[in-house]
């Protein structure tokens, strides 16, 4: 028999629930659905939230042949089979095949290839699903064919919602007289996962043999406590891990690090994804109060790429022990979100003139350029110029962390502006 989350799968848009963002009435999609108007597309996020789902609801409201791959256990010859057989059944018809291709981040360079000519021609139209980042995982010139769609956790309302479809309209729950007397733990193992939601709800009802069936916490606890994964790298746990390890560096435990450094690498986590991670933390959490962690961060990177597993976990081991042995500092982070909020807030101010590029004789004519003064002519190497637009002028940004390099530019600065911005 089917799982569940099969045998209740949505079959249209009316019928789906959540991503009210990107196909609800009004949006883009909807209405490139609604115009038969479809590009390629990349759906982002996490596992659960309707990615198949709606890839396989587009290609039936638009009535056209749906192909199927998963990179998971497909090739370069997967591919191409599938992209010759779509190609010759289309032949005599205008109708453009759909083809999905699920977990799209799994295809190497070589697999992502083979399928830009197809895409380019318009021999198919790809629809790919990814639980990471596209400008990573996949290759740029794929990318820039494709639109790339956010999809969002479903929220508790649209679970419960879920959860009571399931119950009265699939042909097996509806005859077992379920009633949802607790919904907390089916919830929080969820993790706005309707897949692992499904999962839940039948691994609960099932554990009674018979009768009816009156779904509390502890029913749920004792029924899915032996068949839940202690790291799951597709759902919930893939999150929650990922975040201790960070927030464990974050706050200079190597000991925790390393703890869930070993539970990642035994539960079969991308290598890669764990030091790109670190990667945002040398520089986030880290930044300037030790410049090195961003270098020993990018060599983690780059020799991970190279040596792979397993021995690739005792070069992740030294990263993360001595990333989180390090001074911390976010003062560079907090500068570019203060510095962003600032331009949200008073657009494209003027650049000054004396900062403007000059190519041309009319641009020198218009002072582009006139007064700016060389830094290095000049002592120490600075000469004090406004170099901010002239309504922002003395805006601080960076505020130096505590500690003893941030210090250092802390009193360069000082020296350099005397009072201007604070130092």
């Amino acid at each position: 028999m089917e799982p569940l989350a099969e045998r209740i799968r949505p079959k249209d848009l009316e019928h789906y629930l959540g991503q009210s963002h990107i196909i609800g009435k009004g949006s883009a999609l909807r209405g490139a659905i609604e115009q038969n108007l479809l590009p390629s597309l990349i759906f982002w996020g996490p596992p659960g939230v309707g990615k198949t789902s709606l890839a396989l609801i587009i290609a039936n409201e638009l009535k056209r042949p749906f192909y199927s791959l998963s990179a998971i256990n497909s090739g370069v010859k997967d591919v191409r089979e599938v992209i010759e057989k779509a190609d010759s059944k289309n032949l005599f018809n205008q109708v453009k095949p759909v083809l999905f291709i699920d977990e799209i981040h799994r295809f190497s360079k070589t697999q992502q290839d083979s399928l830009l000519g197809a895409v380019e021609k318009g021999v198919v139209t790809l629809i790919g699903a990814t639980t990471e980042n596209p400008s990573f995982e996949v290759i740029p010139a794929l990318l820039s064919r494709c639109q790339v769609y956010v999809l969002k956790s479903l929220e508790k309302a649209e679970l419960l919602q879920l959860l009571d479809i399931a119950i009265k309209t699939d042909e097996v729950l509806k005859r077992r007289n379920i009633r949802l007397e607790e919904t907390d733990a089916l919830l929080r193992i969820s993790g706005g996962d309707a897949r692992k939601l499904l999962n839940a709800l039948e691994i609960t009802v099932n554990s009674l043999p018979s009768g009816d069936v009156v779904i509390s916490n502890e029913l749920v606890q004792n029924s899915i406590q032996q068949n839940l994964a202690l790291y799951d790298k597709s759902g919930e746990q893939h999150y929650d891990i990922i975040s201790a390890f960070i927030k464990s560096m974050r706050g200079s435990d190597p000991n925790a690090a390393l703890y869930y450094l070993a539970r990642m690498v035994k539960g079969g986590e991308d290598p890669l994804f764990i030091a790109r991670r670190m990667l945002v933390l040398a520089s986030e959490d880290i930044g300037n109060a030790n410049p090195n962690a961003l270098l020993m961060a990018n060599a983690c990177f780059q020799s991970v790429n190279v040596i792979g597993m397993p021995e690739a976990r005792i070069i992740l081991a030294q990263c993360a022990t001595y990333l989180a042995c390090s001074a911390k500092s976010n003062a560079s982070y907090m500068g570019i979100e203060e510095a962003s909020e600032t331009v949200e807030k008073t657009g494209d101010l003027s650049v000054p003139l004396h900062l403007r590029n000059a190519p041309t004789r009319l641009m020198k004519e218009l002072n582009y350029g006139a007064d700016y003064q060389y830094a290095h002519s000049f002592e120490s190497n600075f000469v004090e110029l406004e170099f901010l637009p002239e309504a922002l002028s003395g805006t601080k940004f960076y505020e130096p962390g505590n500690n003893s390099r941030e210090q250092e530019q802390r009193n360069y600065l000082k020296r350099l502006w005397n009072e201007k911005y604070g130092y």
